[in-house]
């Protein structure tokens, strides 16, 4: 209890990137239009913010799957402008509605396993966003039995494949090595233009986020001390649910 301690810091931060990224944008006849966006990708890192500890014996131990590694990415936007004016006549309340909307579908972000107990001594200590401590869990064996869908009740992965680890070691189990619940979300909007002048125009918009209201779930617990959280493995925490909103803008 006598001794301090002394903080070293150093820009020893590596990472390597690559991707696949595809696009296709297309105009369907004159009323619609189309872009579609895929990114297969990975990204590596000894560190992925300000405030995660690296090895400091041996940098590639830390190693891992970035904390914001997406594999796959499917982002799809589209416009299709309704043609009332064909059922009902051309005139200021018929022309210009349009329906438009956002959909993505992605893996979850990587499930992050660190462990509080500092039981390897090292007594590093984060210093930025994360603040955590360098120590991981011990990997003893076992199926991860990952799934993505928590509203069972049931962990995101197999808690009980990791304990702690022995005092004066650091766990053997990877920082980041899979990944947590996926997003499947759709957002649209219907809009209408009204034309009061050759200067002026009117837009009304109606949108819905998350229109389906399906949840979408952040990752499990997976940051703390695994012999003091009973959420170990849990999900606990959900992104916002659906929200709509009208809007009217006067262009001059």
């Amino acid at each position: 209890p006598d001794y301090g301690s002394m903080t070293a810091q150093k820009t020893i931060g590596n990472s390597n990137y690559n991707a696949l990224e595809a696009n296709l944008r297309a105009a369907i006849g004159s009323r619609s239009t189309l872009l579609v966006g895929y990114t297969w990708s990975k990204s590596i890192d000894n560190g992925s913010n300000l405030g995660e500890e690296t090895n400091p014996f041996d940098q590639r131990l830390t190693r891992a799957i970035s904390s914001w590694n997406i594999p796959q990415n499917l982002v799809i936007t589209y416009t299709y402008y309704l043609p009332f004016e064909h059922f009902f006549g051309r005139n200021r309340l018929t022309e210009d509605w349009s329906i438009s909307g956002t959909s993505r579908f992605a893996s979850g972000l990587p499930v992050t396993l660190v462990d509080d107990s500092d039981n390897s001594l090292l007594g590093t200590l984060g210093d930025g966003v994360n603040n955590s401590l360098l120590d991981t869990p011990e990997y003893v064996g076992g199926p991860l039995n990952l799934h993505e869908n928590p509203r069972s009740g049931q962990p995101v992965f197999n808690p009980n494949a990791f304990e702690v680890e022995p005092q004066g070691t650091l766990g053997d189990a990877s920082r980041r090595s899979f990944q947590g619940p996926g997003i499947s979300n759709f957002d649209v909007q219907l809009s209408k233009t009204i034309r009061i002048t050759e200067s002026k125009t009117l837009d009304v918009r109606f949108e819905a986020f998350n229109i389906f209201n399906h949840a979408q779930f952040y990752g499990p617990q997976a940051v703390e001390g695994i012999d003091s959280d009973p959420d170990f493995g849990y999900v606990i925490s959900a992104a916002a649910p659906r929200l709509m909103q009208a809007a009217v803008k006067l262009h001059f």
